[in-house]
C-alpha cells in the first residue's frame, strides 16, 4: 500500500479514516503520522476490536524505532518490521550505537 493507495482508501472509507485519525497523537508531525497511519491500516484486519490497543502499541514501537532510534527486544522488533514491510519512510534518521561509534573512532 503506497501513500497514494492509503489516500485513496481513506477517501473511499471515511468511517475508517475518521476512526484511524483519532489515534494520532497531538505531538505527531505529518512525517511521523503518515507512515504510522499506514502501519495501522495495513494491520487492522489482523486484530479484533478488543486487541486494538495492542495494534496501536505495536505501531508506536515501530515508529519509535524508526524515528527516534528506540531499541526493543529482537523478537519485538522482528515482529513490527514484518508488519511494516513495504512502508516507505522518506528521510528516516540513521542511528548508530555507542559501540559502532567507538569502533569507527578506533579505525581512524
Amino acid at each position: 500500500m503506497s501513500a497514494l493507495d492509503v489516500d485513496d482508501f481513506l477517501q473511499q472509507n471515511r468511517a475508517v479514516a475518521d476512526q484511524v485519525e483519532a489515534y494520532r497523537g497531538y505531538w505527531e508531525s505529518d512525517k511521523h503520522w503518515e507512515p504510522r497511519r499506514e502501519f495501522i491500516l495495513r494491520n487492522m484486519n489482523e486484530f479484533e476490536d478488543e486487541q486494538l490497543d495492542q495494534l496501536l502499541s505495536l505501531s508506536m514501537v515501530w515508529a519509535n524505532n524508526v524515528f527516534l532510534g528506540c531499541r526493543y527486544s529482537t523478537e519485538l522488533l522482528e515482529k513490527v518490521k514484518e508488519m511494516a514491510e513495504g512502508i516507505v519512510v522518506e528521510d528516516a534518521p540513521v542511528f548508530k550505537t555507542r559501540d559502532e561509534i567507538m569502533k569507527s573512532q578506533q579505525n581512524r
